[in-house]
C-alpha cells in the first residue's frame, strides 16, 4: 500500500546528535512543521526542526492534495456558531493561504493546476442552499450547479471557481532544500521547552508542535477536543476526467479528482477504529462506474478532526509560555497548514496576525461533538480488551483492511507486531 506521491525522492537530512541549542524548535516533519520552518527561515529566525522518521512519510505522502479555501460546507456552520465576521475571517485567512502556494509554486515544479473545487450533497439541497447563502453574506463569489459529471445521482453542489492541485511532495521537494532539519530525530519528552531525544536534549526558547496530533496530554485537552478519521484512496488509470475536484459533505462520502491520467478516488471512511466499506467500497463503485478502469494504487489516510471545523493554531496549552500547536485540519491540510504556519511566524515575531484569535486553541468547546468524543473514550476505557493503546488505555479495535490495531478514542494505530504507525501514541503496544 502506498500512494502514487510517494515515489518521488525527497532531500535526506541528518539525525540530531547529542545536546543542541535553539531559538524555535519544530518537532514534526510533515507539510505543517516545513511550511513553520520555511516561513521562520524567511524570517531569519533562528530554529531547527525534528521529525522522528524521514520527513512527510506520514500524513502529508497521502493527501489528495486539494488547495482550496472551500472546506466542505464550513461557512454556514461557522456562521450559525460564531457569526459572519468568523466566518469572513475564516474565508480570508484561508484566501491568504491559497494565494501565498500559488506564489510559491511559481518556482517549483509541483504539476499547480488551477481547477474548480465542488462541494456536492447527495441529498440535501437546503444544505447547499444554506451555504451559498452564507458565501453571498461574506462576499465570497460561488456558482450553484444543478448537475454535476459525477457516476452518481446528486442534489446538486456549490461550485468554487479559481481552486487549484498540486503534488505534495514535488512541493516539498522543492520548499525544503535548505531547510535546517533533522531526520530520525524522536522527541521522546518535553520538560517544559526543553525536548529529551535519544541522543540528547534540545532546549528551545519556543516550541511549535506539529505532529499531526498533539503528543502532550497534559496541556490543551486535545484529547477530548478532536477525534481522527480515517479515508481511503485509489488511483485509477482508464477512467474519466471529472475535471475538477469534488468532495461529498457527508463525512463517509466520496471524492474525485484527476492527477495526469489518473482518476484519484477517495473516501468511504470513518471514525478511525470504526468499520467503514474502506477500499472495497471505492472497488465495487470503481467496477460500477469505470468498469475499464484498472486501479494502479491505493492508500489511506487519517485526518485530525476539531470540535468546530477549525484547526487549532496558536498556544499550546493555557499555561504553556511559548509553547504553540498548530492541528486539527479536518480534512484540509494544505491550506490548513499554511495558515498554521503563516499565522505562527508572525507569533513569534511579535507581529500581529488579523485571523490568529478565530483559531486560538482556547476558544469555546461546548459543542455537540464533545460529548461524543467523551462518551467514545469512556466506553473504549471499559471495554475489556488486552489490546490497549499506551496513550491513554483505550481498547484498541482490529482493522481487517489494514491489518492493523487502531484506537476508537483517539487514533493512535499500530501494525499487528504492536509497532506504532499513527500518533498520539508515542510508544508501542504493550503485548
Amino acid at each position: 500500500m502506498k500512494s502514487l506521491w510517494s515515489e518521488t525522492p525527497l532531500p535526506r537530512f541528518p539525525a540530531l546528535s547529542g545536546d543542541a541549542h535553539t531559538d524555535v524548535l519544530i518537532i514534526g516533519g510533515g507539510i505543517a512543521g516545513i511550511l513553520a520552518a520555511y516561513m521562520l527561515e524567511k524570517a531569519g529566525v533562528k530554529y531547527m526542526l525534528v521529525e522522528k522518521d524521514a520527513i512527510c512519510s506520514g500524513t502529508t505522502q497521502n493527501t489528495t492534495a486539494k488547495i482550496t479555501y472551500q472546506h466542505g460546507l464550513i461557512y454556514r456552520k461557522i456562521m450559525r456558531a460564531y457569526g459572519a465576521e468568523t466566518a469572513k475571517k475564516f474565508l480570508c485567512a484561508h484566501s491568504a493561504a491559497f494565494d501565498e502556494f500559488a506564489r510559491l509554486c511559481r518556482d517549483i515544479e509541483c504539476d499547480y493546476e488551477i481547477k474548480d473545487n465542488y462541494v456536492y450533497s447527495l441529498a440535501d439541497r437546503k444544505k447547499l442552499e444554506e451555504e451559498m447563502a452564507a458565501l453571498d453574506v461574506i462576499g465570497c463569489r460561488a456558482e450553484f450547479c444543478e448537475d454535476v459529471p459525477l457516476p452518481i445521482k446528486t442534489a446538486g453542489a456549490v461550485k468554487i471557481p479559481g481552486q487549484a492541485q498540486f503534488h505534495p511532495l514535488k512541493f516539498i521537494a522543492g520548499i525544503s532544500k535548505g531547510l535546517n532539519i533533522y531526520e530520525n530525530t524522536y522527541v521522546r519528552e518535553m520538560i517544559g521547552n526543553t525536548a529529551r531525544t535519544d541522543s540528547g536534549r534540545i532546549y528551545a526558547e519556543r516550541v511549535i508542535a506539529a505532529t499531526h496530533f498533539p503528543f502532550i496530554n497534559k496541556h490543551g485537552a486535545y484529547f477530548i477536543k478532536m477525534y481522527q478519521h480515517r479515508s481511503y484512496v485509489l488511483a485509477l488509470a482508464g477512467a474519466e476526467d471529472v475535471s475538477g475536484m469534488y468532495v461529498d459533505e457527508a463525512d463517509g462520502g466520496y471524492s474525485f479528482r484527476n492527477y495526469g491520467d489518473l482518476l484519484l478516488l477517495g473516501g468511504a471512511g470513518a471514525r478511525t477504529g470504526t468499520r467503514c466499506g474502506a477500499w472495497e467500497e471505492l472497488r465495487k463503485l470503481a467496477r460500477s462506474a469505470y468498469p475499464a478502469a484498472q486501479e494502479k494504487y491505493h492508500w489511506a489516510a487519517q485526518d485530525c478532526m476539531s470540535l468546530d471545523g477549525m484547526a487549532y493554531i496558536g498556544r499550546y496549552g493555557k499555561t504553556t509560555k511559548n509553547f504553540y500547536v498548530a492541528a486539527g485540519f479536518n480534512k484540509w491540510g494544505m491550506t490548513g497548514a499554511m495558515t498554521g504556519a503563516m499565522i505562527l511566524r508572525d507569533i513569534i515575531i511579535g507581529k500581529n496576525n488579523e485571523y490568529a484569535d478565530i483559531f486560538s486553541p482556547h476558544r469555546r468547546i461546548l459543542h455537540p461533538q464533545l460529548l461524543y468524543n467523551g462518551a467514545e473514550a469512556v466506553k473504549d476505557l471499559l471495554t475489556l480488551s488486552d489490546k490497549r493503546c499506551p496513550h491513554l488505555g483505550c481498547a484498541l479495535k482490529w482493522n481487517s483492511a489494514e491489518r492493523s490495531w487502531d484506537c476508537p478514542c483517539h487514533g493512535s494505530r499500530f501494525s499487528l507486531d504492536g509497532k506504532v504507525l499513527d500518533n498520539p501514541a508515542n510508544a508501542d503496544m504493550k503485548k
